[in-house]
């Protein structure tokens, strides 16, 4: 009985020793091969030291192809994305809402400005220099406005037709200026009326351009 009790023990202690000697045995585990970017891993293989990867399974990690020629094995690559072609902008068309704002402030500040500068020289009614520097100033600052609302093609290229009007307006008020230092009363006939007729008509076209939403050019502005 004694004999028998012993033997069960022996077994039972060889049962407890199984899982931690098998634990102890297992061998580790491979190191793997992985590729930033892309999804997956290849196990690496130890050679006398160095590591090797199946070309097969690089070239799925890469997602390339490899084709055979002879003794040459080739390894073929997809195009990586920084290699695509950047899409082409979309070119933004019509005015946009700033610049028009603008555009529309502008000509109604040379309007202003031209309608003094008419009306001293038929009814005798004289602008003060202080008055025409001061219009000149604030014209000028809203040009700049305008130019930095310039957010598409059609802003850009009605920009120099604001330009053309803003100079065309300081051409009319240096002329005016002048005649009123050599006299008291200027005669119509000594002003030059076809160019307040250009800033008029440059005036008018500008506004239905934005009207039409679409850049036209407007030859009375050059």
């Amino acid at each position: 009985m004694k004999m028998i009790l012993a033997v069960l023990a022996t077994i039972s202690a060889a049962f407890l020793m199984l899982p931690a000697n098998s634990n102890a045995q297992t061998p580790p585990k491979a190191p793997t091969f992985t590729i930033a970017g892309h999804s997956g891993e290849a196990q690496l293989l130890q050679v006398d030291g160095k590591s090797y990867v199946e070309i097969e399974t690089l070239a799925l990690l890469t997602q390339g192809t490899l084709s055979f020629k002879t003794n040459r094995t080739i390894l073929t690559l997809p195009p990586s994305e920084a290699g695509a072609p950047e899409p082409t902008p979309q070119v933004k068309q019509g005015f946009s809402t700033a610049f028009i704002q603008a555009g529309i402030e502008e000509m109604s500040l040379i309007r202003e400005w031209r309608i003094a500068i008419v009306n001293a020289v038929q009814n005798n009614n004289p602008v003060s220099e202080d008055w025409v520097s001061a219009h000149h100033r604030l014209a000028d600052k809203n040009l700049s406005l305008a130019s930095s609302a310039t957010s598409t093609d059609d802003d850009r290229s009605a920009f120099p037709l604001l330009t053309a009007e803003f100079n065309n307006m300081q051409k009319l008020s240096e002329l005016y200026l002048t005649l009123r230092k050599q006299a008291s009363a200027i005669s119509p006939d000594n002003f030059d009326i076809s160019l307040e007729d250009q800033i008029l008509s440059c005036a008018r076209g500008f506004v239905s351009m934005t009207e039409n939403h679409e850049f036209q050019d407007q030859a009375s502005c050059h």
